[in-house]
């Protein structure tokens, strides 16, 4: 326990810094990885792939 306090006392500013942006960044990346998702299949079905063969092929599986 007085390690942990040692490392919080060295550490604590960045670690708070840290959290602090995880937590105000957290929406956006979820966000963004909406906007992705939609423009994948907006693309997919423009060129005429199936969008599950789509992901598929992103994910790495079986063609």
């Amino acid at each position: 326990m007085e390690e942990i306090m040692k490392l919080a006392a060295n550490y604590g500013f960045p670690m708070v810094v840290a959290g602090y942006l995880l937590v105000r960044l957290e929406p956006l990346i979820k966000e963004l990885q909406k906007s992705i998702t939609l423009l994948t299949v907006v693309v997919a079905r423009q060129g005429g792939v199936d969008y599950e063969d789509a992901r598929r092929l992103i994910e790495g599986g079986e063609h």
